[in-house]
């Protein structure tokens, strides 16, 4: 068996450092393997979190020779292991202890946003009628499995903090999939240009390069609501259809 040397950060809010571990590899392991042999063998108070092991919970996002990754998807014979592999927490939320961040901002996120609210049925059984295309537009969205990766990288939350005014791309992408249901009737535009600060992205697309599922955060999601935004804000034709059904919607003339 092969061994390689790994470079763990260790420690907490207060401060920390990294360590090294030497551990045996062999030929299909992943970085999570060798975090369970170490906890295992030297370190059993090291702080990792995760759950599936398979790449579909998101719980295990770290930092993986400084590219944010799954580490239960990292192969090591990825990794050229002649010199140290670096493991660390992924930067863009506090740090609790060891490999783990707190990321509870985000589901406090999740709850601001509007819900899906749907239009009446439009066929005699009580259901609905949509096109395929309409389906498939939004379930790309659907795969998301919320490991915060591209928050994680999203520069407006990584070294701006901006918590209060940005809900990071991976909001915008759960925006986008209620926004462009085929059934939804909800209007989520005022916030997304007003609290929920899609202003700040600047659509560099190292979110997408780093999303395990492969979804196009930036083209297919976050450009769309952009344009969205501006059409209903700073076209004119658009504010003056605006304008005229606000205005029918309270009784005036």
């Amino acid at each position: 068996m092969k061994t390689a040397v790994f470079r763990i950060w260790r420690g907490n809010a207060a401060g920390g450092e990294f360590r090294d571990y030497e551990t045996g590899v062999s030929e299909g392991m992943v970085v999570l393997d060798a975090i369970h042999h170490i906890q295992a063998t030297e370190a059993n108070d090291l702080a990792c979190r995760w759950n599936c092991k398979a790449g579909k919970c998101g719980s295990c996002s770290a930092e993986v020779n400084g590219m944010p990754r799954l580490m239960c998807m990292t192969r090591l014979s990825e990794l050229p292991l002649d010199k140290p592999v670096t493991v660390e927490p992924i930067k863009a939320f506090p740090l609790l202890k060891d490999l783990i961040t707190d990321v509870s901002w985000n589901f406090r996120v999740k709850k601001k946003i509007k819900k899906f609210k749907p239009r009446p049925p439009d066929a005699p059984d009580g259901t609905w009628r949509m096109q395929q295309e309409d389906i498939d537009r939004v379930q790309e969205f659907r795969k998301c499995i919320e490991c915060f990766l591209c928050q994680d990288v999203c520069h407006v939350l990584r070294d701006h903090r901006k918590y209060d005014e940005f809900i990071g791309p991976r909001f915008l992408i759960y925006v986008a999939a209620l926004e462009m249901h085929p059934l939804d009737t909800e209007d989520r535009l005022e916030e997304l240009r007003e609290t929920q600060g899609i202003g700040y992205c600047n659509i560099t697309k190292c979110c997408t390069k780093v999303c395990p599922e492969s979804i196009h955060i930036t083209d297919n999601a976050i450009i769309p609501l952009k344009e969205r935004v501006v059409d209903d804000y700073y076209d004119p034709l658009g504010w003056l259809w605006k304008k005229m059904r606000r205005k029918k919607g309270s009784g005036g003339s």
